[in-house]
C-alpha cells in the first residue's frame, strides 16, 4: 500500500455480479514489516534518517511528498455523485420507464405510485452512503493531537498531521501512538492495543529485531500502531508509515469505499433482472402478435404497455419497506435497533455469525479465576498472600492487582487484619516481579513476592505443599513448570506467588528476594458471560453457525470457546490466513470455528471468503479493529457501548451486549423475509401465469383478451389485496432455519405454480367461447369481464395457498388484515361489473350460469396449486 492507494473499487449495488471475491482492503504496510525484521541501524538507513530525527527542511519536503498524516482524505464525496450512484439501479430505471408509459396510457395512479417508490429508494440509499463519510470524519477526529518529535535538536510538540516517515518520536505513559512506528529504544513499555487486536491485557514491547516467521504483524513486539496508546514506560521510535498507509488509515479507506452489496441487495437485484428478462421476451411478443392478428398496432402498443405494467412488481418496494419497518419496530421492543432496514432480512438469512470474543462472549473485565497451590489445588493461603502483596504496594496497580483486590472484596476470604506494611521492592521489567514486606500479627516479617512464574522460579529454593516445605532441584523445577504450563495452556494469565520469613530490619532490597518458598499461583481470565453458552446453543438450533474471530492469542480463545460450547478442533491463526490464497482460505474458513491473532484485514478477508462460499455472514464487534469486518459482512452487528466507528459501520445495534438478544433479532428477521418472499412468489407466479394466458389468448382470439384499462384495474385490485402481507403470521417451520434469497427456488416456483393459473384461465376462455358465444367480437366485453373476474378471484384466493407450506385455512390461517383485504377485493371485483363503474371499464353483467362454473374453476385451481406446491416442497425445490 502506498500513499496514493485508493479503496478497492466495489460494483454498485444496482449492477448484478457474482459472489464477492475475497480481498483485503486493510493491510499492514510492507515497509513496516520490513522495518520490524531489520536491525535498528538498517531501519534508520532505509528510512534515510538519523536517531536524532530529520532536519526540518527534509521533514517539510517529505510532508509535501507523503501528504499529511491523516487517516482519511478531507475531501468528502460530492453529494451529486452520491445521488447519481443511488439512481443507477435497474428497478429504479424500470419503474421510471413504466411510470412514463403509465402516464401515457392514462393510468396516473400507477405512474404516481411508481415515482413515489423511486423517490423513497433513492433517498434511503443516498442517506446510507453519506453515513460512510461521517464514519471517516470520526476517524480523523481521533488523531487531532500532538506528538513529541525530534528534528535534529531538542524535542518539540508538533501536530500529528505533520509527521512524516523518518521522524523520530518520543513516547511516554498516556501518549497515543501518532503513526505506525518501529521502536528504537524503550524502557518498561506496555501498550494498550485492544482497539486493534481485541486483547484485554496491555502488551509489552521491545526494540529487538522481529525474527522471521508467520506471526501476524499486529503481534510484532517492536512495532506500535496508530490509534493505540502507551499505558506505562517510555520509548523512542521512528515513524515508518503515516496516513492511509497505516493500519488505521487502511480501516478508514475501507469505510469510505462504497459498502459491498449485501445478500438482500443481491437477491433483490437478481429478482428484478429475472422479471426484466421475462418482460423483454413477453411484452414484444404480445405487441407483435396482437398487431399482426388484430391489425390495430396502436391498440396493440397500449395493450403491450398495460401488460408490462401488469408484470412489474411495482408494489415490491412498498411491501419490502413496510415489512422491514414493521420488523424494525418489533425488534426495537426486543432491544435491537436497526440502522439499515435491509439488514433485517440479512439478519434472518444469516447462516454464519462471526463474532469477536472480548466483550461479546466474555464479560470484558479481568477477574481472578483461580488461586491454587503448586499442584493446582485451590488454596486460600495463596489468595491471602496475593491480596497482601496487591493491597500494600504503592506503585501503579495493574489489571491483575485490581482483580485480586476486587475478588477479595466480593467473595469470602480469610481475615487480613493484624498485618502492617514494612517495606516494598517495586516492580521493574528486568525482574518482572515485585515484593512487599509485611509484619505479621505475631510481629515477624514476611516478604511476599508476586510475578511472572519464569522470573520467580530462579529465586525459589523450596516449595510448599500441604503445609510441608520441599527442596527445589532441576527435576522439581521442571515438574513445577509443567503444572504452570497446564494453567497457561488453559488460557489463563498466570502469576506465581512466593514468600520468605525474614529477620526484622528497616530496609529491604532486591537481594532479599532470594531463598523464597514457592507457594502457588493466581490465574486471571476475562471470563465468558453466563448467557453465552445458552445463546450460542440457541443460535445453532436455528441453523446459525458461530465462528469466533479475535485478535487475542489462541490459548485464551480456545478456553473461552470450550466454555461456551464452540468446538476448536479447526483453528486458523492470522499468520496462516495471511499465507493462504483466496481459494485456500475459502476452503479453510468453511471448516474453522476459531480464528485467532487476526488483524482487521484478516477479519475482513475471512468474512469475504465465507461470502464467496455462498454463506450469508453476520459479524458482531465493537472495536476500531472490527470496523472493516462490520462493513464487509452482510449484516454488521454492534452494541450501544461500542466505539463510534464500530457503531457507524454497523447495520444493527444491540442495546444489550448479549447474543440472546441477537437470537431474537434473527427470528424477527426471518419473519420479515418470509413475508417478503410471499409477495415475490405470489406476484411473480401470478403474473407469469397471466402472461401465458395473454400470449395464448392473443394468438387465437379475434380481440384482445382484456382491455388495457381492465388489466390496470385488475393489477390495482390485486396489489391492494396484498398490502396486508406485512401483518401476516408466519408458520414456525418458515423461521426454523436461515432462508437466504434463492433465485433458483423462486424461478422453479414461478415455472411450476404460474402455469397452474393458465390452465384455468384457458378453461375460462373456452367456457366463455363455447358456452356463452364469445367467438363473436360483439361479445368481447362479456369475455373480457369473465376473465377479469376469474383472474382477479383466482390470484387473490391463491394468496392463501402460497403464503403457507401447510394446508390453507385448515392448518394455517392468514392474519385478519390479510383475510379482510383479500375478501374485500374478491367481493369488490366480483361486483364491479354490476356497479356504475362497470360500463366505464368496459364490463358487462355476467350471466347467472357463470357463477357456479366459476366456483368450480376456483375450487379446481386451489386444489391443483396445493398439490403442485406440496410436490415442490417434497422434492425440496423451494430452497437451495
Amino acid at each position: 500500500m502506498n500513499a496514493s492507494a485508493a479503496p478497492r473499487p466495489v460494483l454498485p449495488k444496482s449492477i448484478p455480479h457474482g459472489p464477492p471475491k475475497p480481498s483485503s482492503a486493510v493491510r499492514v504496510s510492507p515497509r513496516l514489516i520490513e522495518a520490524a525484521r531489520n536491525e535498528i541501524d538498517a531501519v534508520v538507513r532505509t528510512l534515510d534518517t538519523t536517531k536524532l530525527g530529520l532536519a526540518p527542511a527534509e521533514a517539510e519536503a517529505r510532508l509535501r511528498q507523503y501528504g499529511p498524516n491523516v487517516v482519511a482524505a478531507d475531501q468528502r464525496h460530492a453529494l451529486l455523485r452520491l445521488l447519481r450512484r443511488a439512481l443507477v439501479n435497474p428497478l429504479v430505471i424500470l419503474l421510471v420507464a413504466l411510470a412514463g408509459s403509465s402516464f401515457a396510457t392514462g393510468d396516473f395512479r400507477a405512474g404516481s405510485v411508481m415515482l413515489v417508490m423511486v423517490a423513497l429508494g433513492v433517498v434511503v440509499r443516498f442517506v446510507q452512503e453519506a453515513r460512510a463519510d461521517t464514519a471517516a470524519a470520526k476517524l480523523r477526529a481521533m488523531i487531532s493531537v500532538h506528538a513529541t518529535v525530534l528534528r535534529g535538536g531538542p524535542s518539540q510538540e508538533l501536530p500529528v498531521s505533520n509527521l512524516v516517515p523518518g521522524d523520530v518520536v518520543e513516547l511516554a505513559a498516556g501518549d497515543m501512538i501518532p503513526a505506525d512506528v518501529r521502536l528504537l529504544a524503550c524502557k518498561d513499555l506496555f501498550v494498550v492495543q485492544g482497539s486493534l487486536t481485541g486483547e484485554a491485557f496491555p502488551v509489552e514491547k521491545f526494540p529487538a529485531r522481529e525474527p522471521a516467521g508467520d506471526r501476524s504483524p499486529l503481534e510484532f513486539a517492536n512495532v506500535c500502531y496508530l490509534g493505540t496508546s502507551v499505558e506505562s514506560g517510555t520509548a523512542t521510535a521512528v515513524v515508518v508509515a503515516t496516513g492511509l498507509t497505516t493500519v488505521l488509515g487502511g480501516i478508514s479507506s475501507a469505510l469510505v469505499g462504497q459498502q459491498p452489496p449485501s445478500s438482500f441487495d443481491r437477491g433483490m437485484t437478481r429478482f428484478t433482472w429475472l422479471m426484466i428478462r421475462f418482460m423483454v421476451v413477453m411484452v414484444p411478443l404480445v405487441f407483435v402478435i396482437n398487431g399482426l392478428t388484430k391489425g390495430e398496432w396502436g391498440e396493440a402498443f397500449f395493450f403491450a404497455m398495460a401488460v408490462a405494467v401488469g408484470m412489474t412488481p411495482e408494489m415490491l418496494p412498498m411491501i419490502v419497506a413496510v415489512c422491514l419497518s414493521k420488523g424494525a419496530m418489533a425488534m426495537s421492543r426486543k432491544k435491537v435497533i436497526v440502522k439499515r432496514l435491509n439488514a433485517i432480512q440479512n439478519l434472518g438469512a444469516m447462516d454464519v455469525l462471526c463474532t469477536d470474543k472480548t466483550g461479546t462472549l466474555t464479560q470484558d473485565r479481568i477477574i481472578l479465576e483461580r488461586y491454587c497451590d503448586v499442584k493446582l489445588k485451590q488454596d486460600d493461603d495463596v489468595l491471602t498472600l496475593a491480596y497482601l502483596n496487591s493491597h500494600f504496594q504503592t506503585g501503579l496497580r495493574n489489571l491483575m492487582d485490581r482483580a485480586v483486590l476486587t475478588h477479595t472484596e466480593i467473595h469470602a476470604h480469610p481475615s487480613f487484619e493484624g498485618y502492617a506494611k514494612v517495606d516494598e521492592i517495586p516492580f521493574d521489567f528486568s525482574r518482572r516481579m515485585m515484593s512487599v514486606v509485611v509484619q505479621k500479627p505475631d510481629g515477624r516479617h514476611r516478604l511476599i513476592c508476586k510475578g511472572a512464574p519464569e522470573a520467580v522460579y530462579p529465586h525459589c529454593t523450596t516449595y510448599e505443599l500441604d503445609g510441608q516445605a520441599h527442596p527445589v532441584n532441576e527435576t522439581i523445577r521442571g515438574e513445577l513448570r509443567h503444572e504452570f504450563d497446564r494453567l497457561s495452556a488453559d488460557g489463563f494469565r498466570v502469576l506465581a506467588v512466593a514468600y520468605r520469613d525474614c529477620d526484622p530490619k528497616a530496609v529491604y532490597a532486591k537481594a532479599d528476594e532470594q531463598g523464597l518458598t514457592l507457594r502457588g499461583y493466581v490465574a486471571f481470565l476475562d471470563p465468558p458471560k453466563d448467557s453465552a453458552r445458552e445463546a450460542i446453543a440457541a443460535l445453532q438450533r436455528i441453523g446459525v453457525a458461530v465462528k469466533v474471530l479475535t485478535g487475542d492469542n489462541e490459548l485464551v480463545s480456545r478456553k473461552i470457546c470450550r466454555e461456551v460450547g464452540i468446538p476448536t478442533d479447526a483453528t486458523l491463526l492470522g499468520g496462516q490466513v495471511e499465507a493462504l490464497s483466496d481459494a485456500e482460505l475459502t476452503a479453510a474458513a468453511a471448516k474453522a470455528t476459531l480464528f485467532a491473532r487476526l488483524s482487521p484485514a484478516h477479519k475482513q478477508r475471512v468474512i469475504q471468503s465465507l461470502q464467496a462460499a455462498g454463506h450469508v455472514v453476520g459479524f458482531m464487534g465493537d472495536g476500531i479493529n472490527d470496523a472493516p469486518a462490520l462493513r464487509a459482512a452482510d449484516v454488521g452487528v454492534s452494541v450501544d457501548t461500542a466505539v463510534d466507528i464500530a457503531k457507524e459501520s454497523a447495520d444493527v445495534i444491540l442495546l444489550e451486549k448479549n447474543l440472546l438478544v441477537l437470537e431474537e433479532g434473527v427470528r424477527e428477521g426471518r419473519k420479515v423475509f418470509a413475508n417478503i418472499v410471499k409477495y415475490v412468489r405470489m406476484g411473480a407466479s401470478s403474473n407469469f401465469g397471466n402472461m401465458f394466458s395473454v400470449l395464448g389468448g392473443s394468438i387465437f382470439l379475434p380481440f384482445v383478451p382484456m382491455a388495457p384499462i381492465q388489466i390496470l384495474t385488475n393489477n390495482l385490485l390485486y396489489d391492494f389485496s396484498q398490502v396486508a402481507i406485512p401483518t401476516d403470521d408466519v408458520d414456525a417451520e418458515q423461521i426454523a432455519k436461515p432462508r437466504p434469497w434463492s433465485m433458483g427456488a423462486i424461478t422453479r416456483y414461478i415455472l411450476f405454480i404460474g402455469p397452474c393459473s393458465s390452465v384455468f384461465d384457458y378453461v375460462t376462455f373456452f367456457v366463455m367461447l363455447y358456452a356463452f358465444g364469445c367467438w363473436d367480437p360483439a361479445n368481447a366485453p362479456l369475455f373480457q369481464t369473465a376473465w377479469f373476474v376469474e383472474s382477479l378471484l383466482t390470484q387473490t384466493l391463491i394468496i392463501h395457498v402460497i403464503r403457507t407450506n401447510r394446508i390453507p385455512f385448515l392448518q394455517s390461517r392468514a392474519s385478519w388484515p390479510l383475510l379482510a383485504t383479500t375478501l374485500a377485493v374478491m367481493v369488490g371485483g366480483a361486483s364491479l361489473p354490476f356497479s356504475p363503474l362497470g360500463p366505464y371499464l368496459g364490463f358487462r353483467p355476467l350471466p347467472l350460469l357463470f357463477w357456479p362454473l366459476l366456483a368450480s374453476i376456483l375450487l379446481g385451481y386451489v386444489a391443483l396449486t396445493q398439490v403442485v406446491k406440496s410436490w415442490l416442497f417434497r422434492k425440496g425445490w423451494t430452497a437451495d
